[in-house]
């Protein structure tokens, strides 16, 4: 069921929590799945669950202590963390997760952490209050920062408010989040040898030398994609309007503009030799008719008048030269009838594929780390809907479905 855990190296941490039972459950999965399971503990922990149990199912010895305490051995967590393809922490602990965050290694399994190469994932596990608590909240944030993957129980999944938030995700999907992860690597050779313009950021439409006109675009869904694409070996190009992230794949490059009109021109060169374009950039669809040269001063009574015009539309220009063997994505962030807007808008720029964010939804659009998408492609009639996720999930997400369409 399972096949991409099969020979697959696992650390599983537990910590002191009552879901701790859940673990040997977990650890069963893995090993059924074919995975090798390395179980590290936190002294609190064996007060939920003996070592001796977890330690069957594994047929390895369980590690709590920086040493053996019969025979002084040394565990080096440095190589535990080499030999790990992943760690996972189930249960998680409010404490965990705060030694996590900021670093504390006071115990062998923050130390293993810290010291892991592989991908981490956190599963949480406490009352609802501290899970609530700034604190919590805080600190979870840091992690997501720090790139690990936070698996909880997707909102419609909880049972009440008392058992809810904070519940420990199930083991069975615990272990196919996993088991997706490593499809997911297996599969990032599948964009090799493909070229991708990607457009991120907002544009700067000039008033005067010192004011402009401009949207709160960050441009971190734009490079989360870029990055993405590039890690399953695409060679991306990222046009760029005024940002602060960078991308944190070296292969990208960057093409950095500033006005909607220099974006245009950025964009029907490189488009030609483009096999998917990816229009992420929130472009003014305005601009200033007559910059002025000088700064403009408050004089009189009365406010200057600044005359706008349109904006060079970049997707539709891109899809009435799109050709046949090029995938073409567009974004739409809506305020209202968002679903009657993209289809209108994907139909009109001829693209074959729209992403769609709401202002309504809570934690999407400009200035978050997180975002909650919607996607429709040409020729079907089911969108795609995911739940609120952080910028890089949602990326690898829409770089899934780009892979489909474009091979």
């Amino acid at each position: 069921m399972y096949s991409h855990l099969n020979g697959k190296h696992i650390i599983l941490g537990i910590t002191g929590g009552i879901a701790a039972y859940k673990s040997a459950i977990l650890t069963r999965l893995l090993i059924k799945a074919g995975a090798e399971v390395q179980i590290v503990m936190t002294p609190s922990a064996r007060e939920f669950i003996t070592p001796v149990t977890l330690s069957a199912l594994t047929g390895k010895p369980v590690i709590s202590e920086f040493f053996t305490a019969n025979t002084g051995q040394w565990h080096s967590h440095v190589d535990l963390g080499l030999w790990a393809d992943a760690m996972v922490i189930a249960p998680a602990t409010a404490c965990t997760i705060g030694k996590m965050a900021n670093g504390v290694a006071d115990n062998m399994l923050v130390t293993t952490y810290l010291s892991s190469k592989s991908q981490v994932f956190v599963a949480p596990a406490m009352d609802l209050d501290m899970m609530a608590h700034p604190s919590t909240t805080a600190n979870l944030a840091k992690l997501r920062s720090y790139g690990n993957i936070i698996i909880e129980p997707a909102e419609g999944e909880l049972a009440s408010h008392l058992v809810g938030k904070g519940r420990m995700e199930e083991p069975e999907n615990i272990v196919a989040e996993l088991d997706s992860y490593f499809g997911k690597i297996a599969s990032r050779g599948s964009l090799v040898g493909k070229k991708v313009m990607i457009t991120a950021g907002p544009t700067r439409e000039k008033i005067d030398p010192v004011r402009y006109i401009s949207n709160y675009s960050t441009g971190k869904m734009g490079f989360a994609i870029a990055d993405e694409l590039a890690t399953r070996g695409a060679d991306v190009t990222v046009i760029s309007g005024p940002v602060e992230v960078t991308p944190d794949n070296p292969s990208v490059k960057v093409i950095d503009v500033e006005s909607g009109r220099e974006m245009a021109e950025q964009c029907a060169k490189l488009f030609r030799t483009c096999d998917i374009a990816v229009m992420c950039a929130a472009v003014a669809d305005y601009t200033v008719a007559s910059p002025a040269d000088t700064k403009i001063k408050r004089e009189g009574n009365n406010p200057p008048e600044i005359r706008l015009v349109k904006n060079p539309d970049i997707a539709r220009a891109l899809g009435e030269a799109k050709r046949d063997d090029q995938l073409l994505v567009g974004f739409a962030l809506e305020t209202d009838n968002e679903t009657v807007n993209a289809l209108d808008k994907m139909a009109r720029k001829n693209l074959d594929m729209i992403v769609l964010n709401s202002l309504r939804d809570k934690g999407a659009g400009f200035a978050t780390d997180t975002n909650k998408v919607t996607v429709f492609m040409r020729g079907t009639d089911k969108p795609v809907s995911f739940p609120l996720k952080t910028k890089r999930e949602v990326a690898s997400d829409l770089v899934d479905m780009i892979a489909k369409i474009s091979l």
